[in-house]
């Protein structure tokens, strides 16, 4: 995924050199390369960011379970 993304910016970074202005040359670095790489990796992450989510719940979960088993009971 990420040597996709360094291969776009290259051809973009490319075609950025070729302008006929600085200001066209920024442009279309930033409208064609940086802001839909970013939404393209984004995407492509949240998948991971859902898996990393539930685990940390889970793990969540087990920790409070062992701290309720480590407990003494308490007069009732």
């Amino acid at each position: 995924m990420h040597i996709a993304a360094v291969g776009w910016m290259y051809v973009v970074l490319m075609m950025a050199i070729t302008e006929d202005s600085v200001i066209a040359g920024i442009m279309t670095f930033f409208f064609y390369g940086v802001l839909p790489t970013l939404v393209i990796v984004y995407i492509g992450g949240s998948g991971q960011r859902r898996k990393r989510r539930e685990l940390d719940r889970l793990q969540a979960m087990q920790e409070r379970q062992q701290a309720g088993q480590d407990q003494p009971p308490g007069p009732t």
